[in-house]
């Protein structure tokens, strides 16, 4: 039986310095101050100066940035805050996980795939109370504007409150919870758009719900534990509930309350939740979105409303925002490390063995240029590991190159990954193609209309029939390294 069949409660390997998995998103930013990744930042503007000042520092330190939080935004109440960047490095996402801190980001790829091999499902509770309802308002009294939604980017269609968000829905047929992120512009006071992409399984719950000829019930929490997030935002198998996702990472159910409209389930401790319907032929223009891939790929549309009908927040909400921008950006590193981990996983679920290590580059945004390090066993295996890492559900979706290299490579090391592309490929006989694959209107390459794309797929490896002739690499033995680095070490402080 596969073991996302049978959820159990299970306790997750570490929580660093914590014995227990943080209560909410509060609760987080205590345990991410306290371990000096915290970059509290006030009197930046919502209009333009936050994406830009997101932009700066993730570019500037792209390696361990801070997670910023943007406090005392003019023109709004002191207490309402912005927070951008939540897991975007090594140690804040090993803390979201509760797995063992590290600054690798290899270390935390490696104890995610870990941990699925054993991984359970924890299904969400519902409760009766929680701090999303503070304060709730109803219908005429909803107004998006009363929330700091930032203006990312100087060509973008409007303020998109929903970057960083769960979208919230259940399928008519199954009563299959699915929470997804997509982004939410806003329209008006009260009024989202929602864009969800072909194939994406928001958009395939939509649709059945409009073939009913039905609206569509939605709630959108823009602000919530970064757990979820993670979940949200990743491809989660088809059926399988998102919080139950997260939950069997928390080790603990998450405590959820009924939507007051709808009954979905909402975060009990959630910062910002909003719910509404999809309204079949209520259309308006949504976008342009400076999006993942550093590009305004896709251009402005028509596009179904999200009609908000009640806004519950806590006392001095939490507003969370991921600013996409041409990479790095706040968010990027994140979803390299927990994309990379679901291909290792899926891609040994499929039966391939031999995997060293698997990572896809920021570069390409955490989809386009993803790489798979494998220890060859047999003719074929590189290309098998390649075909699979480029066609499993976490690697499909509007991909570009996987390489695959031999276990002595890095896959996450530049340097390391093009001296094996330079001189373990043969271009005529080592580079593969995929053609009419998955791919989506965010992808720069295609024009307006275009379905699909095509994908580059590349054996940077020593060839099986003749690797024991391969040149051997010119570089010291372990032993000899080894030895060098006790006796030599120190010159490395002046170096």
């Amino acid at each position: 039986m596969n073991a996302l069949d049978n959820p159990q409660t299970i306790a997750p390997s570490n929580f660093g310095a914590f014995s227990e998995p943080h209560t909410d998103l509060r609760d987080w930013l205590e345990r991410v101050e306290g371990i000096g990744e915290l970059l509290r930042v006030s009197g930046v503007d919502w209009k333009l100066e936050m994406g830009a000042v997101a932009e700066m520092i993730y570019h500037a330190h792209p390696e361990n940035p801070p997670a910023i939080l943007f406090e005392s935004i003019p023109g709004y109440p002191p207490g309402f805050r912005v927070l951008s960047g939540m897991t975007n490095s090594p140690q804040r996402l090993a803390l979201t996980l509760g797995l063992p801190l590290s600054k690798r980001p290899l270390d935390i790829v490696r104890a995610y795939r870990d941990r699925m091999k054993n991984f359970q499902l924890i299904d969400n509770v519902f409760v009766k109370a929680g701090a999303a309802l503070e304060n709730v308002d109803r219908d005429e009294d909803v107004d998006l504007y009363k929330f700091p939604v930032p203006f990312l980017h100087e060509l973008d269609g409007g303020r998109y409150i929903g970057t960083a968000d769960l979208v919230i829905m259940k399928d008519p047929d199954t009563g299959w919870v699915n929470v997804g992120t997509y982004r939410a512009q806003v329209h008006d006071r009260n009024t989202l758009g929602l864009w969800m992409s072909p194939g994406k399984h928001g958009r395939i719950i939509r649709e059945k719900y409009f073939k009913m000829g039905k609206p569509c019930p939605v709630v959108v929490c823009c602000g919530h534990d970064p757990l979820l997030f993670l979940s949200s935002g990743n491809e989660v198998s088809y059926g399988v509930a998102e919080f139950a996702h997260a939950g069997g990472h928390r080790g603990a159910p998450f405590d959820t309350l009924k939507s007051e409209l709808f009954g979905l389930p909402m975060p009990a401790n959630a910062e910002i939740v909003l719910e509404g319907e999809i309204l079949p032929d209520d259309l308006r223009i949504e976008g342009p979105f400076g999006e993942w891939t550093g590009y305004y790929a896709s251009a402005e549309r028509a596009d179904n409303v999200l009609r908000i009908k009640r806004a519950y927040y806590r006392n001095d909400p939490i507003l969370t925002m991921a600013c996409p921008m041409r990479p790095p950006s706040d968010y990027t590193l994140s979803k390299c490390v927990i994309k990379s981990a679901m291909i290792w996983d899926q891609v040994e679920r499929a039966g391939l063995s031999g995997v060293e290590g698997v990572w896809c580059h920021e570069a390409g945004g955490g989809r386009l240029f993803n790489v798979i390090s494998i220890k060859q066993a047999y003719a074929g295996h590189a290309r098998q590991a390649a075909m699979l890492a480029a066609n499993v559900h976490a690697g499909n979706y509007l991909g570009r190159f996987v390489v695959v290299v031999d276990h002595d490579i890095d896959p996450s090391n530049t340097f390391d990954l093009l001296w094996a592309m330079a001189t373990r490929c043969d271009p005529s006989e080592d580079i593969e193609f995929i053609r009419q694959a998955w791919s989506g209107p965010l992808d720069p390459r295609k024009r307006a209309g275009e379905a699909h794309n095509s994908r580059g797929v590349i054996m940077a490896v020593r060839p099986y029939e003749w690797m024991k002739e391969f040149p051997p690499v010119a570089e010291s033995s372990v032993e000899l390294r080894s030895e060098t680095l006790r006796k030599w070490g120190h010159l490395l402080k002046h170096a």
